[in-house]
């Protein structure tokens, strides 16, 4: 109602942002005659020309209607795509680091085309994420043109690149890439060990496209890099058998709203009886396997196999809730992903250690301007606003929307609302009208499938399964008679364009007769041109059947995922239909649903295939997914609280990291580290009663230091002593530390004390989210004792974090006296050692690569020479390392 008044008096944010861009877009417009009369040469020549203006004072402001008119000029060239006033003002939002909402076919890959290169002309690099790496790789390839056409170079980060494309790719001033992709290359940025092998170089602009999905829904999983714990998995298949054996409700109990498992009394005697361990709950020493069992419960019971995850090639893959594709490389944490492995009878795999962890929305939030577009942002903007800082401005459409909605159609069982489903798809059919169905789950559209056989109606089935052919199959989605069945909003960044898509189906025919593009491009053009014919001919038909159907099989948790499948229809004006058919034993009415809606439905006493359509109805089904969307909120508002205290010390560790790989000089650092450690240990001196016991900071010293160290604290059992003493230890570790970079030589110093802080950082950074997982999983229960349990975790972590540091002092500490330069190995080993190496040491320092006179290894003192096992080696035998040569001329020379 209050934006109903606003709207009134003029006063709505949206309405008067929109009518700024209005004025902006006709300064654009003003410039089309000036720009059209420039030559290629002179457009090519944009970034250059304008980067100097930047560095005469002028702002990417003063320079916007400029360049939005370059933009669209060298877009008609090279495109043949004009942006239209609507896209102008959508990429002015963009600009202003806000959320432009364009419904589906408005042409937003080509709206991001004037944010990303007025950003790009800083120099700074913008990143442009996508929701896959199809769309990546695609919508690079595609807006190329027009971004080298104005001077500027595009990059595309993709999976399994080498580390030196890597590298190259975020160099150019557009990079193109996942959200995955982009958020791992940051925390392995920050596990390197030398600036070199670091890719990223800062996060100036990013453009998030479906920025709904990336910032909201794949928001409640933090992005983790872990390693292989040492830990074996045979428990799992212990605890798997345990869960097997045990009865629902009888000895545990399934909260399926909030995912969750509870054993009973009587089940946790079962388990004890079952496993033989008469304390299995009780005994701290058996948690571990307590845990397993009640995750394998969880697997058996909350995650299905074609809904949650699938088996594909003897392996566990998690399907996206949101978009139905598979997530290949994700597994579920907390052991629940062995739990699974072991349910589904496949290798269970070790369980992780984390190593490195950001949640998306810190990830994104260190951005200088993050902006975003999608077709439905409206519904979450107090997420956006209050999470990202984020506004959300609705941008209209070019031209009207003309589809048709229908309310929704409610049965009183799956069965039967399946069954309407196939039969309303097998009468468009019979009138040629496309329809595309929307299925919550994999398992679901091959029960629609199913149907549709036994009704002989041609039909294609885009899920997880087939997920390499999704735009192909989508792209044909709108051509007469065509019947599509999709899980959730499968195939976004594809247009489905009534009639077909003419460039997919030239590919199609060209591989059909063996013609190649690139050799033929007439034969190609012609083959192009020839389906355009077929297709605008075919949109005629399928506009006189009514458009494309969207027809939704149930209703998602989120009003915005029904939306996203409503918006494939009704694209740029076309004419079209939505419906959706729910049931009573659909999960969101069944967990979510009123009991009001489920009474009325009893009292009416539908009989077999009977349904209801009404507005109250439709109501409770939108105040249901509105429950279900606050839960979620409170879920990544919880998650990012805790994130955020972890945030803070990421950062410090993160930035620390960053200043030793970029300082030429750490010798004063290295000192520095030694300096505080021998403080800390001796401000730590046990006091009783004004008297000190020397004795512990002592060995604690001697532990570090070496012997000797010791000397001055003997007697030292007043303060005013212990200060005497501390000065003259200090004394003498400097005089060692002196000694240490005399010997090593100032380069050799500086590159050893580099690889021995960031290795001791980094294996203490690795213990502490360790710490803080085992720290996480069990602070709930502080609430019990009623206490917050978030204020109850910062105190933890901050306690953990400072004994963290400590332990990195005196990590260094340990080894920074003891090493030393040792002279090389046998050139059979030389070779690996120095792959290692030299990414450690400058090249004056490693030597050159057939340098063997005078190279140089990093050791330490207590390295010991390797022992060998088995018969003795003659002297002119082949040499065991497999290097081809005499063993006296290999590992046996010098013996």
């Amino acid at each position: 109602m209050l934006k109903g008044v606003l709207r009134v008096l003029g006063l709505d944010p949206n309405d008067r942002a929109l009518a700024r861009y209005r004025r902006a877009a006709e300064a654009v417009d003003a410039l089309e005659a000036q720009v059209s009369a420039l030559s290629d040469e002179e457009l090519a020549a944009t970034t250059t020309v304008f980067r100097e203006r930047l560095d005469g004072g002028e702002t990417l402001d003063d320079l916007l209607p400029e360049a939005f008119a370059r933009v669209r000029e060298v877009s008609v060239r090279t495109l043949g795509l004009r942006h239209f006033d609507v896209q102008l003002m959508g990429g002015m939002a963009l600009h202003e680091g806000k959320i432009a909402e364009m419904k589906t076919g408005e042409g937003k890959t080509l709206v991001a085309t004037l944010a990303v290169v007025l950003n790009a002309l800083e120099g700074k690099g913008v990143h442009v994420v996508t929701v896959n790496d199809y769309l990546a790789k695609r919508d690079a390839e595609w807006m190329g043109p027009v971004y080298r056409g104005l001077g500027l170079s595009v990059g595309v980060i993709e999976p399994f690149m080498e580390s030196e494309d890597r590298f190259a790719a975020y160099r150019q001033d557009i990079t193109y890439g996942t959200n995955s992709e982009f958020g791992f290359d940051y925390l392995r940025d920050n596990m390197a060990l030398s600036r070199e092998q670091q890719v990223q170089r800062g996060h100036r602009f990013c453009l998030v496209d479906e920025v709904d999905s990336i910032l909201v829904d794949e928001a409640r999983t933090p992005l983790i890099i872990s390693g292989p714990s040492e830990e074996s998995t045979e428990p799992y298949r212990t605890a798997d058998a345990c869960a097997r054996s045990l009865t629902a409700g009888t000895d545990f109990e399934v909260d399926e709203k909030e995912r969750n498992v509870a054993l009973t009394e009587g089940g946790i005697a079962r388990c004890e009886q079952i496993l033989k361990l008469p304390n299995l709950f009780t005994d701290y020493g058996h948690s571990e396997l307590a845990h397993k069992v009640v995750q394998s419960l969880k697997a058996h019971h909350l995650f299905q196999r074609d809904v949650h995850y699938v088996v594909k090639d003897g392996e566990i893959v998690i399907v996206d809730e949101f978009t139905g594709r598979l997530m290949f490389g994700r597994r579920y944490s907390d052991g629940l992903h062995q739990a699974i492995e072991a349910k589904e009878r496949v290798q269970v795999g070790r369980e992780n250690q984390t190593l490195a962890t950001i949640t998306l929305q810190n990830y994104f939030r260190m951005y200088h301007k993050l902006a975003g577009m999608t077709g439905t942002a409206a519904t979450e903007a107090e997420e956006f606003k209050e999470i990202y800082g984020m506004e959300v401005v609705v941008v209209p459409t070019h031209n009207p929307m003309i589809r048709t909605d229908h309310p929704d159609v409610i049965y009183r069982t799956q069965r039967e609302k399946y069954n309407a489903a196939a039969e309303e798809v097998e009468e468009c059919f019979k009138r040629g009208q496309p329809v595309l169905v929307g299925t919550a789950s994999i398992e679901h559209s091959e029960r629609v499938s199913k149907l549709l056989k036994a009704r002989k109606v041609p039909h294609h089935v885009l899920n997880a399964k087939v997920h390499d052919k999704e735009a192909a199959i989508v792209a044909q989605a709108g051509r007469f008679g065509a019947i599509t069945v999709a899980t959730n909003m499968a195939g976004r960044g594809t247009d489905i364009l009534l009639g077909g898509n003419p460039s997919f189906l030239a590919r199609e025919e060209a591989t059909r007769q063996g013609l190649d593009p690139v050799q033929d491009p007439r034969g190609f053009e012609a083959l192009l041109e020839s389906q355009r014919t077929l297709c605008a001919q075919e949109r005629d038909r399928v506009i006189q059947a009514g458009g494309l159907r969207i027809l939704g099989t149930e209703r998602h948790e989120s009003r915005r995922i029904d939306n996203q499948l409503r918006g494939r229809s009704g694209r740029q004006g076309d004419p079209g239909e939505s419906r959706f058919l729910v049931s009573l034993e659909d999960d969101l009415l069944r967990l979510f649903g009123s009991d009001r809606v489920q009474g009325l439905m009893t009292k009416l006493g539908m009989e077999e295939g009977e349904s209801v359509e009404h507005s109250f109805l439709s109501k409770a089904i939108e105040n249901a997914q509105k429950k279900v969307e606050e839960m979620h909120f409170d879920i990544r508002k919880q998650l990012l609280s805790y994130d955020n205290v972890m945030n803070q010390q990421r950062e410090a560790v993160y930035k620390e990291r960053g200043e030793i790989l970029e300082a030429e000089d750490l010798i004063e650092r290295a000192w520095s580290l030694l300096a505080d450690t021998v403080t800390s240990v001796l401000d730590r001196a046990p006091d009783e009663e004004g008297v000190l016991d020397p004795a512990p900071a002592a060995l604690h010293l001697k532990s570090l230091f070496g012997p000797g160290i010791e000397g001055p604290l003997e007697g030292a059992t007043t303060r005013e002593g212990m200060e005497q003493a501390k000065e003259q230890v200090l004394r003498e570790v400097r005089r060692r530390f002196d000694a240490k970079v005399q010997e090593l030589g100032t380069d050799t110093a500086n590159a050893l004390f580099r690889f021995l802080i960031l290795q001791v950082l980094d294996t203490h950074w690795k213990e502490h989210l360790l710490a803080m997982d085992e720290l996480r999983r069990g602070i709930g229960l502080r609430a019990i004792g009623q206490k917050d349990p978030l204020v109850e975790y910062q105190f933890e972590s901050f306690n953990l974090f400072k004994e963290m540091l400590g332990r990195v002092r005196e990590g260094f500490s340990e080894f920074a006296l003891r090493v030393s330069v040792v002279e090389d190995r046998p050139r059979s080993r030389n070779r690996n050692l120095r792959e290692s190496r030299d990414l450690l040491l400058p090249p004056q320092a490693a030597g050159a690569p057939g340098d063997l006179e005078n190279p140089g290894e990093l050791a330490t003192a207590t390295r010991t020479a390797p022992i060998h096992k088995g018969p003795k080696v003659g002297r002119n035998d082949p040499c065991p390392c497999g290097s081809g040569k005499k063993y006296k001329h290999c590992c046996g020379r010098g013996q």
